[in-house]
């Protein structure tokens, strides 16, 4: 529960972040020509955090997937994998499903 509070904290900070910098690209028009560079720097610096914050996202999930995958991988499936060719088996044979 408590990643989850995390992970939705995470994903509020960069919707923040992303409306910050739609703010930000909007004003580009109405920027004197002497800010522009300042303001193109901070759009820039928006975009780092950005992209930090996707990264960190996506290695949490490469993390989550990898623990799922070794807990998966300790699940015996060979009862399951042997009614389920039963189930084949007896559709084939008779031709009706659930038969």
């Amino acid at each position: 529960m408590e990643d989850r509070g995390k992970e939705q904290e995470s994903v509020e900070g960069l919707e923040k972040k992303v409306g910050e910098l739609e703010k930000l690209t909007d004003s580009l028009d109405d920027v004197p020509d002497e800010e522009l560079v300042g303001t193109l720097n901070e759009a820039v610096e928006l975009l780092a955090e950005i992209n930090a914050g996707i990264e960190a996202r996506l290695d949490a999930a490469g993390d989550e997937s990898r623990e799922i995958g070794a807990i998966l991988g300790e699940v015996d499936f060979g009862p399951f994998d042997e009614a389920l060719e039963d189930q084949e088996r007896k559709e084939r044979t008779t031709g009706e499903p659930g038969a």
